[in-house]
């Protein structure tokens, strides 16, 4: 990208990331404490609406899948028909010890993370994290849509 006599020049791939990376629209599902520090990260204090993250209750207008506390194997199904009904490019973050590892609720019923049934594109450790180790994940998210490039086999670099 850059600025030549005026006119300013990109590939149409890079405006449409910074689009999109700009403007997530996430689907919080959340079972455990951890979803209440997912609500006071999204509170006026903290001001998601910064980063251009607009929680919507429906999936087919997600494309962020965040997932917060610990997942059973009968939630399992449920997660995963959330994720197909999202529209394509989509993402998720998995927060929390109990979204990625199961935690101290390692049972049978339990799954050991969300990555069993989805791809995880951001982990955010902690029990529970803070509300700063969300932005963070937000935002290396974001640089992970900025930088994201469609495969073209035979394509030169």
């Amino acid at each position: 990208m850059g600025l030549k006599n005026g006119i300013f020049l990109t590939k149409l791939q890079d405006l449409i990331n910074w689009g999109r990376k700009g403007a997530l629209w996430p689907l919080a599902f959340a079972t455990a404490c951890c979803g209440i520090e997912m609500m006071a990260a999204a509170a006026s204090r903290y001001d998601f609406d910064r980063f251009g993250v607009i929680f919507r209750n429906t999936p087919r207008q997600c494309d962020l899948l965040i997932m917060c506390g610990t997942i059973s194997r009968k939630m399992a199904p449920i997660i995963k028909r959330l994720w197909d009904q999202m529209p394509d490019p989509k993402w998720s973050i998995a927060i929390g010890s109990c979204a990625i590892s199961g935690n101290i609720f390692q049972t049978y019923s339990t799954l050991r993370g969300l990555d069993c049934i989805i791809p995880v594109d951001v982990y955010v450790p902690g029990c529970a994290p803070k509300p700063e180790a969300f932005y963070e994940a937000l935002i290396l998210l974001q640089e992970k849509i900025r930088r994201d490039r469609p495969i073209i086999v035979g394509e030169e670099k």
